[in-house]
């Protein structure tokens, strides 16, 4: 962050030299301006990088920068008005139109303004994530042989077997196809297994990037309720009978949002439920690597007691590192899994070898189980924070479960309360926090909010953004 702040300050400082030069002048030497704004080599390249990236200035290898020459008259505006009739005349040939709402996945993907405490991130702040361990492993990727030659489709043999013993069961290399991350691997699923049109089961609350993958590909998704042990069998069998679906998405260990883990009484009966509709349970592990200090032994992946196929597994190293480490896995046996391999041969053709080869080496070095210990006793103090500041300060905000494992908490408004407004005054008092809306499929049961404890600096940024979300309860509730 603090990186990011000085490239964008230097940017704005040569940016406003600029008229100082003639077009085609050559600015000073990276040497000079490092000394000069008394800043490292990389925030000088990076700072000229976006300069380049706007058109004021052009590098040239060996010689240095220069300012651009002049712009020429801006070209004309063109007139779009008409993709408005072809879009929407696609859509009414669609019986369930194919519109993507993004709005739920920009909330935890968007970087907030400067100032502002970040409670809607989706993945580890950059203190937590393993960056000298990634930086080293893509080092020695990069010198592995053949590293920049085509990897096999299906992804790396040493890879595939990772993530195979990491399911267990009797989960093979061979039933594991390597993903782009976790997001890639849902949409993959979802489109191999049910038609446009077809109704897909989801949990209720449940991730808004699945279901905007579902509504995407032309499904319906269709809410099952959530408590605190998971989703209810009784509803899910009542669903499946009411809908004929074939396909229930799924997050049975540290759910988002609601945190629930799935019991192990309703971890058979879903899979027997499922089985009997003839149906599929896309199991999305999103969280296994990021538990908690105090969460004790966890329940293997809903794939590992599954001989018949009914599970396609779906996980993923992304949220334990970093967003831009996106590298993932899809398991499944029986036919299923050669059209899940099509799909997403055609798709993407593969993960890419480097990024795969960097994988390997960081997941096969001393490194990584130091790392996840480490992030294991941060969350944990992160949540305890967190939980103890909201019991203190805004009790009015239920908390019905604290997870052991993920990232965020899950809060009930009061009764009446405007979730939109509390989340607009909460973002002028300096937080973003994530609407519980998207979260669900249908008329949600009241109003929520999502926290994250994980895209923060540390405790002390979290009390003051619980300090400042007491500020907006006041404006909004009175």
């Amino acid at each position: 962050m603090q990186e990011r702040s000085s490239v964008d300050e230097l940017a704005n400082r040569l940016r406003g030299e600029l008229n100082r030069y003639s077009a085609g002048g050559k600015l000073p030497s990276s040497r000079a301006l490092v000394e000069r704004f008394r800043v490292s080599p990389v925030t000088v390249s990076r700072a000229l990088a976006q300069l380049v990236a706007e058109g004021l200035v052009v590098t040239r290898p060996g010689s240095g920068a220069f300012r651009a020459e002049a712009r020429t008259a801006p070209p004309a505006i063109g007139d779009t008005a008409w993709q408005e009739v072809a879009l929407s005349a696609d859509a009414t040939a669609e019986g369930v139109p194919r519109t993507v709402d993004a709005s739920g996945v920009l909330v935890s993907l968007a970087a907030p303004a400067p100032g502002v405490i970040e409670f809607n991130g989706g993945y580890l702040h950059p203190s937590l994530q393993p960056e000298r361990a990634m930086g080293a492993a893509l080092s020695r990727a990069g010198r592995r042989p053949g590293v920049w030659g085509r990897p096999p489709m299906e992804g790396l043999a040493e890879l595939r077997e990772w993530f195979a013993r990491g399911i267990g069961g009797a989960t093979s290399a061979a039933e594991v196809l390597v993903t782009a991350g976790g997001q890639s691997a849902l949409t993959t699923a979802l489109r191999a297994l049910a038609p446009p049109g077809a109704p897909v089961l989801v949990e209720s609350p449940t991730y808004p990037g699945m279901l905007a993958i579902a509504r995407s590909a032309g499904l319906r998704p269709v809410p099952v309720p959530v408590d605190p042990d998971g989703v209810k069998p009784a509803l899910l069998a009542d669903a499946f009978k009411a809908t004929g679906a074939r396909v229930f998405v799924c997050q049975p260990l540290f759910q988002n949002p609601t945190g629930a883990v799935l019991t192990p009484e309703r971890r058979g009966e879903v899979l027997r439920i499922a089985q009997a509709a003839g149906a599929f349970v896309v199991e999305d592990d999103f969280v296994r690597r990021l538990v908690h200090e105090d969460a004790g032994p966890l329940p293997r992946p809903l794939a590992a007691d599954d001989p018949d196929g009914v599970v396609v597994h779906v996980g993923s190293l992304t949220k334990a590192t970093s967003p831009s480490f996106r590298v993932g896995a899809l398991a499944a046996r029986g036919p299923v899994l050669e059209r899940l391999r099509a799909i997403q041969v055609v798709d993407t053709f593969f993960v890419p070898r480097p990024l795969q080869e960097a994988a390997l080496e960081l997941v096969g070095s001393p490194a990584w189980p130091r790392h996840l210990r480490s992030v294991a006793t941060e969350l944990k103090n992160r949540r305890d924070t967190m939980a103890t500041a909201l019991r203190r300060h805004l009790p009015e905000l239920a908390l019905p479960h604290i997870p052991s494992g993920g990232y965020l908490l899950w809060l009930r408004l009061p009764d009446g309360t405007d979730e939109s407004a509390l989340v607009a005054a909460a973002l002028r008092a300096g937080v973003a926090v994530a609407p519980g809306r998207p979260y669900f499929s249908a008329e949600p049961p009241a109003g929520h909010v999502r926290l994250s404890f994980a895209a923060v600096a540390g405790t002390s940024e979290i009390t003051e953004g619980v300090r400042r979300l007491r500020v907006a309860c006041d404006e909004v509730l009175g």
